[in-house]
């Protein structure tokens, strides 16, 4: 992904925080839960594309691809959605979804990181 690319969507975390009356407590635990979580669908992803397991990533691409949507991080909700798809289809070995199970942990760990900031800097007087 571009350094410059954007990896969370502040408009989806305005419309969350606006959603919840900017309960800033319940967004963190939202986030947080978001954070933990998804660490293993990565971890189940990975497994499944190295084993070549269509059926076991289905279920870690989907709740990827919906939670990352949720929290605003949109290219790796996009890569998660390329994953389910593939899955779906029984086609793991083809480029696209090569690419996308190779960056997938980059996308979650940038993705965490910019959420971990956007909290700080939303939590901060």
């Amino acid at each position: 992904m571009p350094e410059d690319a954007q990896v969370i969507d502040d408009g989806v975390l305005a419309e969350l925080r606006a959603s919840v009356e900017s309960d800033m407590a319940f967004v963190r635990e939202l986030v947080d839960a978001y954070i933990a979580d998804s660490a293993g669908c990565i971890d189940a992803i990975e497994a499944a594309v190295t084993a070549g397991d269509a059926a076991a990533l289905v279920r870690p691409a989907h709740t990827l691809k919906s939670s990352s949507a949720t929290v605003g991080a949109m290219p790796l909700s996009a890569s998660a959605r390329t994953l389910e798809i593939a899955a779906r289809s029984g086609t793991l070995d083809d480029d696209e979804t090569q690419r996308a199970a190779a960056r997938v942990r980059g996308e979650w760990e940038a993705s965490s990181a910019a959420l971990r900031a956007w909290l700080a800097d939303a939590e901060s007087p």
